[in-house]
């Protein structure tokens, strides 16, 4: 028998890890700013706090839109390369988030996060419609 929808598996992963890495990043930065509860009003923890809840906010839609397109059959081989690039572009961003202004690791991340959402849901309608 083999792996069912080891794309999704791969991503979920891979996203999972991501999350304790930037989870791993604001522990650090309240260490170092002595703040137990909330954020800093906007300084360095509140970045890296913003990094991983942005990172929340977007990856369910990826994985959900992954996995779907993977159990439609119509996802290889370019799906896992969407994945990793998705992942590669998150940690991009999580990178970006720490410096005080716009930075390019930021910037990709979020192109990357943008045109991935959007590729990936435009492929999923032109499934749902019976085009591909």
């Amino acid at each position: 028998m083999g792996i069912i929808l080891p794309v999704t598996l791969t991503a979920a992963a891979a996203a999972a890890i991501i999350n304790i890495w930037l989870s791993l990043r604001v522990g650090q930065m309240r260490q170092a700013t002595k703040t137990v509860h909330g954020d800093d009003a906007g300084g360095p923890l509140t970045r890296r706090m913003r990094a991983q809840l942005n990172f929340v906010e977007n990856t369910p839609f990826v994985l959900v839109l992954i996995a779907a397109i993977e159990l439609s059959g119509r996802g290889n081989p370019w799906l896992a390369w969407v994945a990793g690039l998705y992942m590669l572009g998150r940690v991009a961003h999580g990178f970006g988030m720490d410096a005080e202004t716009g930075t390019k690791p930021r910037m990709i991340g979020v192109l990357i996060t943008m045109l991935a959402l959007l590729g990936l849901a435009a492929v999923a309608v032109l499934i749902a419609m019976g085009v591909m």
